[in-house]
């Protein structure tokens, strides 16, 4: 019998939901959506066309603003700053407070959004709003130690991928204003506007000073990034435009946190544990490794080579891929999947060009998987689904030998000495994190030090982490001030201690990581 779409998740159903609790930030024909900005939901802007990776079909339009626009927005959010610098700590405390009580009523909605914008599995799309609200939580209960004499700085502007809108880029706008700063924020284009103009209706409507506008880099880049009025930027994305933003932002003298991409690699030496292995292979292919923590390439010594991939094998087959939202009745709870489309069709087919040019250069393919049929509606559009793959002996003219391919690709390099396995790590000159497994703790706890990647796991995964776990990265793949835990509130307040971070002049590390 074909599987249905869950009636549960049915996106006209998620829909007719989020104009129950937020009809403001639809236009009046109740079709298009409006902009967050001078306090009111205004300007369709240019309608862009919004396509759902799940299966190719339309969710809306998003309002593209062009550059008078934003300024206006830029100029408007900075002249809330100074008012909302001076609303004491306490009544900043309880409007943030009051927005995350109303964001928990809305949890399983925004996950099931997400679900349709970026293609989320429901498990994961929950997680996401759950980590922000939670995440936030910890910092409205510990803010004031925390922030103890630091001022705001005035003008936060946010620029983050679509990957986590909630636990990545709302996680921190809610931050900042509790810090006392005045937010602005740009959607990303390839998806979580919908989700993301959610959220900030119940946040301005608990007071928060925030903005929220949808544009191309284009038109809005230099308003959100060089504008006298922006006092700092977050950013979260791509190393080439991460660079440029860095650039532009030396001239500037204004703070900033850059999170870029790099390869982060996870290398193995002299190591026994396959079993233990195998769990984290599985849970390194959430969301399809679309993460900026996400471990794309194994170094791996040349005579454990047998094991490891056997492990590899057992382990990446059993992982489905299919359509998140399809049950075989309506009663039914939604698919356990190890994940669902890449974002959409042009990354897919970017992952084919990245793996067809390191075949072509010489790479030896070890997994090529199928997407199983029993996993989709018969006919759907399937353009932005990809199963795993893997390549070993990866040579040094391939692109994706020095690149994160944001996708199911993996890369295995074969190494005999313990300087080809750190150099091959340091490949990408500075990651976000990195790993090594080996039955030699010591010796990997010692060799784990010369490895440029920000967190460093022995036998385990690092991820971003949460509350008072701090972030960034070595290298190219941060820039700015590093965030997490106080160092997100110091990043975002004046003070007299330094701020630590990966800046032109030196790189200052906090104590602990």
């Amino acid at each position: 019998m074909a599987k249905i779409v869950s009636p549960q998740v049915e996106f006209g159903f998620l829909l007719q939901q989020t104009k129950s609790v937020a009809p403001e930030i639809f236009a009046p024909d109740g079709h298009g959506f409006l902009n967050l900005l001078e306090g009111r939901w205004q300007e369709p802007g240019k309608p862009r066309e919004f396509i759902s990776p799940i299966d190719g079909t339309q969710l809306g339009w998003l309002p593209m603003l062009d550059h008078a626009t934003a300024l206006r927005a830029v100029q408007a959010a900075k002249k809330e700053a100074a008012d909302w610098a001076r609303v004491d700590l306490d009544e900043r405390r309880r409007r943030v407070q009051d927005c995350l009580n109303q964001l928990r009523d809305n949890v399983d909605l925004v996950g099931k959004l997400l679900m349709w914008e970026i293609g989320k599995t429901y498990k994961l799309g929950f997680t996401d709003i759950d980590r922000a609200i939670e995440g936030v939580q910890w910092y409205v209960d510990n803010i004031e130690s925390m922030l103890g004499t630091r001022k705001p700085l005035g003008l936060v502007s946010n620029i983050a991928s679509w990957n986590y809108p909630m636990s990545v880029l709302l996680h921190a706008v809610l931050v900042q204003a509790l810090c006392g700063n005045a937010v602005i924020a740009k959607t990303p284009t390839d998806g979580g506007f919908i989700s993301l103009s959610l959220t900030f209706a119940i946040a301005r409507r608990c007071g928060l000073p925030v903005t929220l506008v949808s544009g191309s880099g284009g038109e809005l880049s230099d308003v959100l990034v060089k504008n006298e009025a922006v006092d700092c930027l977050s950013f979260v994305g791509g190393r080439y435009n991460g660079r440029n933003i860095a650039d532009a932002l030396s001239q500037e003298h204004k703070r900033y946190m850059l999170e870029m991409e790099g390869v982060n690699t996870y290398g193995i030496w002299n190591f026994s544990d396959w079993d233990g292995l195998s769990d984290q292979l599985k849970k390194g292919y959430d969301y399809g490794k679309q993460r900026c923590t996400a471990y794309v390439r194994f170094v791996v010594e040349r005579r454990l080579f047998p094991q490891f991939v056997e492990t590899y094998w057992n382990t990446i087959r059993s992982l489905k891929v299919g359509n998140p939202t399809l049950v075989d009745s309506a009663e039914d709870k939604l698919p356990d999947l190890a994940f669902g489309p890449v974002i959409n069709r042009a990354q897919a087919e970017d992952l084919d060009r990245l793996y067809a040019d390191a075949l072509k250069t010489g790479a030896t393919p070890i997994y090529e998987g199928k997407l199983d049929e029993s996993l989709f509606l018969p006919g759907q559009d399937r353009s932005a689904y990809r199963a795993p793959r893997a390549l070993v002996n990866l040579p040094r003219q391939s692109e994706l030998y020095f690149k994160e391919p944001f996708g199911p690709i993996d890369s295995i390099v074969l190494v005999d000495r313990v300087e080809e396995l750190v150099g091959e790590m340091n490949i990408s000159n500075g990651a976000l994190v990195g790993a090594l497994a080996s039955d030699d703790e010591k010796w990997a706890a010692r060799t784990a030090k010369e490895v440029r990647a920000f967190k460093m796991g022995i036998n385990k995964l690092r991820s971003r982490g949460d509350r008072e776990e701090v972030f960034g990265g070595l290298g190219e793949s941060w820039k700015g001030a590093f965030v997490g835990g106080a160092l997100l509130v110091e990043a975002v307040t004046e003070g007299e201690k330094p701020i630590l971070g990966n800046f032109e002049e030196a790189t200052l590390l906090p104590e602990k990581i």
